[in-house]
């Protein structure tokens, strides 16, 4: 079992359809990153939801912030444990509601940078944090060097690039 666990893929929420008017989904799904095939059901999102940003280490997975296409913005900071399929349950909140935001991090500690706050995609500089094993509220990291929309981010696991 402890194999199958480090190869898995994880997929949150989304638009059902090609354009944001659609539904969204709270599905979660899973692959396995080892073998080709098709993703299977892990479990639901707490709420209805695209545009999310998520990370994970080799036992949580956390997904925060997104929308709906009634333009609620979310600050919901959901997790699921990567080694049991079931529903995402409630770590706590970001600090400001936000979606299209970027996340990256260790295995220790998570960062969620930018994206928008308002019905019309105006991007913030916010980051926030999060220790990945302890359930809390994000707390403020600082400042991007701009405000950003539809950010993207990556890590190698010491810093992180937004």
């Amino acid at each position: 079992m402890q194999d199958f666990l480090h190869q898995l893929g994880i997929f949150a929420g989304g638009w059902v359809g090609s354009v944001p008017t659609i539904p969204n989904t709270n599905q979660i799904d899973f692959v396995t990153i080892s073998s080709l095939g098709n993703a299977s059901d892990f479990g639901d999102l707490s709420a209805t939801r695209s545009s999310a940003a998520g990370f994970c280490n080799s036992t949580r997975g956390l997904i925060a912030g997104g929308y709906n296409p009634f333009n609620t913005k979310f600050n919901v900071i959901d997790f699921i444990i990567i080694s049991t399929l079931g529903n995402a349950t409630d770590f706590g909140d970001l600090t400001i509601a936000r979606d299209y935001l970027g996340s990256c991090s260790s295995s220790t500690r998570g960062v969620w940078g930018g994206g928008g706050s308002d019905p019309s995609g105006t991007g913030i500089n916010v980051i926030d944090y999060v220790s990945i094993n302890s359930n809390s509220n994000a707390i403020d990291f600082g400042d991007l060097t701009t405000s950003k929309y539809i950010v993207h981010a990556l890590s190698n696991g010491h810093g992180g690039l937004g």
